[in-house]
């Protein structure tokens, strides 16, 4: 009884001794006489046999039993706070065959929340320890009680064949009422997954699963693929090594392997090569909410501390693991890619040596017929007497101009047109405001370009050299606009697929995961690959707008009448943006599908802009080389509309204000832009617009109610306005969550109003399509149907969650190797390069006619 007694006494005196009362300790511990030193040895020695007879007293109360346990046996047990039981198993593991052990555990008594079991399962390399009822987290920390929780035990590797291994179960509380539970121990028999073979199973939140695959022979990469038919509840599959501990719950799968959300399907690629051991666990968890896949969000709990109730969320899943392409199928995939695109090149060499024959039978006749006909010392009375001999001697030179580097022999230069071009290159910094070559005493602008009936001859009186060079400011502002925007994607893309492979989050990138073959560290190289055929095309179309630029430059420096006076005025800095502009969008997208998701989507179509825009330039300047718009003004525009689609990514989804802004400003752009071409650019924004408005409407439709002057324009324009109107009405009430596509949609539905117009007044106006153009024509259209077909089909898309998105996902369909979304790339990029072969040959039947007789529309 001393010892008690006086270990509560010295207790008191350490407490009161901790709190810095040191004067009030010592009268209470010593009231007869001042402490010494002896005193204070003697307290500390009776301080550390207090504590130790406090320790041997509280072990003397818990009772700790150990029982000898066998699998597949239920035990029912209740647990206190005085009592621990330790269940000792023990089990055979062979080298051979792998073995799941699961536990199972049921707690049946009721408010066992305030004082939980603790479950400790102490294995060889390896502890495990949970609580039950299992307590899960969600979204704003809400709480989810489990209280039935089944987890699979680590398997650490043996080294020898056979091994007997012991783990050992703790069970413990702090409740001193008691609470009944029930543990049972069972293998998992079927937890090594075969090759291509089926395996079903349930999860659930507190009931996780995993299961162990090794990789066979000859098979480097393989395809891990997990179904359901139930949408919900909201489930996540992950890819980790074998090693020990496994992260199978809600709050900690995402620590390490790869993982991503599902609702009915996922699909993770994984390489051999990453995984030292030839193996590796797929695990599935099941989400304690459904707000990561796109589920509804549940009630919000009205204290911060109340639980909520879990509910059913078991799930049925099937999970296959298939062995993925070989390198067999990479080399096929890429020649197959080349293959089509290089057909290309051929062909247009092929379609070359034709024309060049016929240029060359042609050159024959009439080389023929000049030889017989000519009297020496008579001259034609028409240079197009005797046919166009300069032009026959053009192709004569180009031809062997190929063969010699595309030099003409010097003895067939000219000195006239050797002046000529030094001429032209000294006014190489010509720029067009220097001086207006549209000479007033001859005729005044307003006066011409306000004629009823305009010919192209009226629009294109300005000098051809600065005309030249400026629509050459359209190819180089291009390539440095693409420059400058392409090495900051190129970074920031690498990243993404840096902090993908890193962190193995796959929901970072919206792939289509059922073909998404990966090649170093790139996730989805089918997917890029695809976009070489704009880079190959938008090349090739380069090289056939060089070669005619060279024909058509030398017939301008042997002062070809056909190149100064007929045809439609050629001007190339357009075609060669456009094809700079084709291959920066091949470049762009393969940036953009290295890592497709909802913040770099603008990519993918900025340059389609730009590719809608210069086509409707240059079909406008066909007609109109005098007054269409500068590089500066032109991109400035295209700007505007990039900046928009920003904008409208990050703050259009469900913003009123801003589609209203934008439906506002798209309705005042068009009718800005109808009243400029209306008046064919006489029109000027100053400070008089607003009576010249009243004017122009009192004159034309009060006092005398004239018709439009000029039908076929107003015609055009009223079209135009309904159609952009149209669309600005559509995205104010429908609020479309894709502005970029939305965007997009309104340039091309623009570009071919205007190209079906043209169309129409070129055929009504006497005017013919030659047979090339005819075929480009059809063939374009046809491919461009098939490509839209592909194009939604919608394998994935970033305006849903990842485990939405995944729904959408799809087998290849092409060599096993390449998607829909593939073939999208490969069709829209042919037909990209006929829309441009369309505009290059498409006035090729006007090369005869003098420009006085062209009509402009």
């Amino acid at each position: 009884m001393f010892v008690p007694c006086f270990c509560a006494a010295t207790m008191l005196c350490s407490q009161l001794l901790l709190t810095n009362r040191k004067e009030m300790v010592l009268r209470s511990c010593c009231k007869f006489g001042p402490v010494s030193v002896l005193f204070r040895l003697g307290y500390l020695a009776l301080l550390l046999l207090c504590v130790t007879h406090l320790r041997c007293a509280r072990a003397e109360t818990k009772t700790v039993v150990q029982k000898d346990a066998e699998f597949d046996v239920t035990y029912n047990d209740t647990v206190t706070s005085d009592n621990q039981t330790i269940y000792a198993f023990n089990h055979t593991v062979s080298r051979n065959k792998t073995e799941g052990v699961r536990v199972t555990v049921d707690v049946l008594s009721e408010g066992a929340e305030s004082s939980p079991i603790l479950f400790v399962v102490r294995q060889k390399q390896a502890v495990l320890s949970f609580q039950v009822p299992l307590i899960l987290r969600g979204l704003y920390q809400r709480k989810y009680p489990y209280a039935h929780v089944g987890r699979t035990l680590c398997q650490p590797p043996t080294r020898t064949l056979s091994e007997t291994q012991y783990f050992f179960v703790d069970v413990s509380t702090l409740s001193s009422l008691g609470t009944h539970y029930q543990l049972r121990i069972s293998r998992v028999d079927s937890f090594t997954l075969h090759t291509d073979k089926k395996f079903s199973f349930t999860a659930s939140p507190s009931q996780p699963q995993y299961f162990k695959y090794v990789f066979p022979d000859g098979v480097d990469t393989a395809i891990v693929k997990v179904n359901s038919e139930m949408t919900f509840p909201c489930s996540v599959m992950s890819i980790q090594d074998i090693q020990c501990p496994v992260y199978d719950l809600d709050n900690n799968v995402a620590f390490i392997g790869m993982y991503q959300t599902m609702t009915k399907t996922a699909a993770i690629t994984v390489q051999r090569k990453d995984f030292p051991s030839n193996s590796f666990y797929v695990v599935v968890v099941v989400k304690t909410e459904d707000e990561a896949c796109g589920g509804p969000l549940r009630f919000y709990p009205l204290r911060p501390d109340e639980l909520i109730d879990a509910g059913n969320r078991s799930k049925t899943l099937d999970v296959v693991v298939s062995p993925a392409i070989s390198s067999d199928v990479y080399v096929m995939g890429m020649l197959f890619c080349l293959g089509i695109f290089l057909s290309f090149y051929l062909l247009t060499f092929l379609v070359a040596c034709v024309e060049n024959k016929r240029s060359v039978d042609r050159f024959t006749v009439i080389y023929s017929k000049y030889i017989i006909s000519y009297t020496p010392g008579v001259t034609p009375v028409s240079p197009y007497e005797y046919g166009s001999f300069g032009e026959c001697v053009c192709v004569l030179i180009y031809i062997t101009s190929l063969l010699f580097s595309l030099s003409p022999p010097l003895s067939e230069r000219s000195l006239e047109s050797v002046t000529g071009r030094s001429r032209q290159e000294s006014l190489s910094s010509i720029e067009e405001d220097d001086y207006d070559t549209l000479a007033d005493i001859d005729s005044d602008k307003n006066i011409v370009r306000t004629k009823k009936y305009l010919c192209v001859s009226d629009l294109a009186r300005k000098d051809k050299r600065v005309l030249s060079k400026k629509y050459q400011i359209y190819f180089w502002n291009i390539a440095t606009i693409g420059v400058f925007y392409a090495l900051p994607v190129i970074q920031l893309v690498i990243t993404y697929q840096t902090v993908v492979n890193v962190t193995g989050n796959q929901d970072i990138c919206y792939y289509n995961f059922l073909c998404a073959h990966p090649l170093g560290n790139l996730s989805a190289f089918n997917n890029i690959l695809s976009n070489l055929g704009y880079v190959m095309l938008g090349l090739l179309f380069l090289l056939i707008v060089l070669q005619r630029d060279i024909i058509h430059s030398r017939a301008l420096d042997r002062h070809d009448l056909n190149a100064l006076e007929c045809g439609i005025p050629k001007h190339f800095g357009l075609f060669y943006a456009m094809g700079t502009a084709l291959m920066m969008e091949g470049l762009l997208s393969a940036c953009y599908h290295v890592c497709p998701n909802y913040t770099n989507f603008q990519f993918d179509t900025s340059f389609m802009y730009m590719i809608a825009g210069l086509c409707v330039l240059k079909l406008y300047q066909k007609r109109h080389p005098d007054i269409n718009a500068s590089a500066y003004t032109a991109y400035a525009c295209l700007a505007a509309v990039i900046f928009f689609s920003v904008l409208g990514v990050v703050f259009g989804k469900g913003n009123m204000v801003f589609w209203i802004i934008f439906s506002v400003l798209h309705i005042l752009a068009t009718m800005l832009l109808s009243t400029q071409l209306y008046y064919m650019g006489r029109w000027r924004l100053d400070s008089g617009i607003l009576r010249r408005i009243v004017y122009v409407i009192y004159t034309d439709c009060i006092r005398q109610c004239s018709g439009p002057m000029y039908i076929d324009r107003m015609v055009l324009l009223v079209m135009g306005n309904i159609v952009n109107w149209s669309l600005a009405a559509y995205g104010l009430l429908k609020t479309p969550n894709d502005f970029a596509s939305y965007l997009l949609a309104i340039a091309i539905c623009n570009l071919l109003l205007y190209f079906a117009f043209y169309i129409i007044m070129k055929l009504r106006s006497g005017e013919r399509i030659q047979c090339m153009a005819m075929v480009c024509i059809l063939f374009t259209a046809v491919v461009w149907g098939f490509a839209l077909f592909f194009f939604f089909q919608g394998l994935s898309t970033w305006q849903k969650t990842p485990a939405e998105s995944q729904e959408h996902n799809r087998d290849c369909i092409v060599l096993s190797f390449f998607d829909d979304h593939d073939i999208w790339h490969f069709l829209s990029s042919i037909a990209m390069f006929g829309s441009f072969l369309v505009l290059l040959t498409m006035d090729d039947d006007l090369d005869d006619v003098q420009r006085d007789k062209i009509f402009v529309f």
